[in-house]
């Protein structure tokens, strides 16, 4: 006797091999053709990741963060990097301290694949088990800020994501490896 796979599995599957044909097939990074926009036009600029979740969509099958309006930026020695902030309790939080005043941390390198630091003030925090890949911000046990540069899947809540920076002037901005950065958060 066949037994027929649950609706929601088969779509769950079907999306799963939609996905990964098009990565499979799509042979490199989305261009202004692809209708992606394109901060700089150096080599493979990093797409920007508009979910932030741990699942990639809220409870209506919609991307939450589809329509992110709020900007940070992040400055480190001379560079200056723009962060499109998600939509959460600890964002507005951040975004009402930085309101006040622009806010100085230093971070170091973990793990060989992050940037973290002590913000020095404590944030909501909503943890969700998250994939956090290069260019991701997160917020760490509510008052540490962690800038990816690699990957890791543990459970932090979404601040932003940097935008376009390629894989390389990202570590370079980061001073990937180099061991403490003084990182400042502005909303300018």
């Amino acid at each position: 006797m066949k037994k027929k796979l649950p609706s929601c599995i088969f779509a769950a599957l079907l999306a799963g091999c939609m996905v990964f044909a098009a990565v499979g097939c799509g042979g490199g990074v989305p261009s202004e053709s692809d209708g992606v926009r394109q901060e700089q036009s150096d080599e493979g600029s990093v797409p920007p990741v508009s979910d932030l979740t741990s699942d990639g969509g809220d409870e209506n099958g919609g991307n939450e963060h589809e329509e992110e309006a709020e900007i940070m930026y992040m400055y480190i020695g001379g560079g200056r990097a723009e962060v499109a902030l998600a939509e959460n309790e600890a964002t507005k939080a951040l975004a009402g301290l930085l309101e006040g005043g622009d806010i100085v941390c230093t971070a170091d390198d973990y793990g060989g694949f992050e940037k973290v630091g002590a913000l020095g003030h404590s944030l909501p925090e909503s943890n969700s088990r998250i994939d956090a890949r290069p260019g991701d911000v997160m917020l760490y046990q509510g008052n540490q800020i962690v800038v990816f540069y690699g990957s890791n899947s543990w459970s932090y809540t979404p601040v932003g994501r940097i935008q376009g920076l390629s894989a390389a002037e990202l570590e370079a901005f980061l001073g990937a490896g180099q061991g403490e950065v003084q990182i400042r958060l502005s909303l300018h």
